[in-house]
C-alpha cells in the first residue's frame, strides 16, 4: 500500500494549531506571524502540497495558472520561462505549461484544448491569437495576458522589434559598413510568428534611411536554427561580393553565422562584423554584439500582469513595451573598406 497523503490535520498537529488556522494560511487569511511561521515550517517538514480541488472549493479557483508557449526548450523561451517561474514562486499558484511543437498543437491550445477549465488564468507566449480565438477566450471569461505577441483586445508585454532591427543595422552603418546582409526566419503563417519579419523591416528602414540599396542576394531566410544560419552564411560568404557585416535576427542564428565564418576562414570582426538579437546567456561569453531584449523580465512581467487581472488590480496600459538596449562587444568593428 502506498504512503497516505499528508492532510491539513497532519499539518495542524505538527504546528500545534487548529485546522482552520492552516486553512487561513493557505487562503491568505488573517493569521498571527508566529502561527503562520509554524504552519509554513510544518508544511515544509511534511512536504505538504494543497490539492487544487480543495483550493477550488475554498476560493472558487483552481490555484493553477496556465502558460502556452512554443518550443519552450529554445534558449529565448527558456529565459522567458525562468521569469515566469520566478513570479509564480512568489504566489500560492501552480503552473501548467502547454508546449506547442507544431501548428496543430498551436490551434488546439489556443482553441478547444485551451486549459481554461483547470486554470484561473492563461499566459500566451510568442503566439498571437486570431480574432475568433480571442472571441472564444473572452466569452469564456478567461483572464489572458500575452507576452511577445499582439492582439488589440488583450493586455500584452512586448518589445519594438522594428526598432530593434533599426538599432542593430544603424550600429553597423555607424561603423562604415554598407554591404550589410540579413539572416532571419522564413515566415510561417501557421504559427503567426512575426518577430523576425519585423526585425527585417527595421533593417530595411535603416538601410533605406542611409540611402543604400537592398540587394536581394544579401537577404537570407530559413527555418529557425543555428545550423540553417550556418548554411545561409556560407552562401553569403561565397558571393562574388560578400557582405562586410551580417545582422542575424536572433542570437541563435548569430552563433551559426560565427561558426560559418570560422569554417570559411573569415575573421570576425576584422573581415566580418556580426550583430545578433536577444542577448542570450551565451552572448557575453562569445563576445557577441547584440540587441538585448529583457526576456526574463518579459516572462516575469507577463505573469505579474496576469495576477493583477485575477485580483482586479491590473491598471497598466493594454500594451506594455519593454526597453531594448544595444550591447556592443567583440564581434563588430569598423568596416575594413571604410
Amino acid at each position: 500500500m502506498g504512503r497516505s497523503r499528508t492532510t491539513i490535520a497532519d499539518v495542524a498537529a505538527r504546528a500545534g494549531v487548529g485546522a482552520s488556522t492552516v486553512s487561513r494560511v493557505l487562503n491568505d487569511g488573517h493569521v498571527s506571524a508566529p502561527a503562520r511561521a509554524r504552519v509554513l515550517a510544518a508544511m515544509s517538514d511534511l512536504a505538504y502540497r494543497p490539492q487544487a480541488s480543495a483550493r477550488a472549493l475554498a476560493l472558487g479557483s483552481t490555484g493553477t495558472l496556465g502558460m502556452v508557449i512554443p518550443f519552450f526548450t529554445h534558449p529565448s523561451a527558456v529565459e522567458r520561462v525562468r521569469g515566469v517561474l520566478a513570479a509564480v514562486d512568489e504566489t500560492p499558484f501552480e503552473l501548467v505549461v502547454c508546449n506547442v511543437a507544431d501548428p496543430i498543437q498551436r490551434d488546439e491550445y489556443l482553441g478547444r484544448r485551451a486549459p481554461l477549465d483547470r486554470t484561473d488564468g492563461l499566459l500566451i507566449v510568442s503566439l498571437a491569437p486570431r480574432d475568433d480565438e480571442v472571441d472564444a477566450l473572452l466569452a469564456a471569461g478567461a483572464a489572458v495576458v500575452l507576452v511577445d505577441a499582439d492582439h488589440p483586445r488583450l493586455p500584452r508585454v512586448v518589445i519594438d522589434d522594428v526598432r530593434g532591427g533599426e538599432m542593430a543595422t544603424q550600429h553597423l552603418l555607424d561603423l562604415g559598413h554598407e554591404r550589410i546582409a540579413f539572416v532571419g526566419d522564413t515566415s510561417d503563417p501557421r504559427y503567426g510568428f512575426v518577430a523576425s519579419r519585423r526585425r527585417f523591416t527595421g533593417y530595411c528602414n535603416a538601410m533605406q534611411a542611409a540611402g543604400l540599396p537592398l540587394p536581394p542576394e544579401l537577404q537570407r531566410t530559413g527555418p529557425h536554427g543555428r545550423r540553417i544560419a550556418h548554411r545561409l552564411t556560407s552562401e553569403l560568404l561565397s558571393l562574388a561580393e560578400p557582405p562586410t557585416a551580417i545582422f542575424a535576427a536572433s542570437d541563435t542564428q548569430a552563433l551559426g553565422v560565427l561558426e560559418a565564418a570560422g569554417y570559411e576562414g573569415v575573421a570576425v570582426p576584422d573581415e566580418l562584423s556580426v550583430v545578433g538579437f536577444d542577448d542570450l546567456e551565451v552572448a557575453p561569453y562569445v563576445g557577441l554584439t547584440t540587441v538585448a531584449q529583457p526576456l526574463y523580465e518579459s516572462g516575469r512581467r507577463g505573469l505579474q500582469r496576469l495576477l493583477g487581472l485575477l485580483a482586479s488590480e491590473d491598471d497598466g496600459p493594454l500594451e506594455e513595451r519593454l526597453e531594448l538596449q544595444l550591447k556592443v562587444r567583440r564581434t563588430t568593428a569598423p568596416c575594413p573598406d571604410a
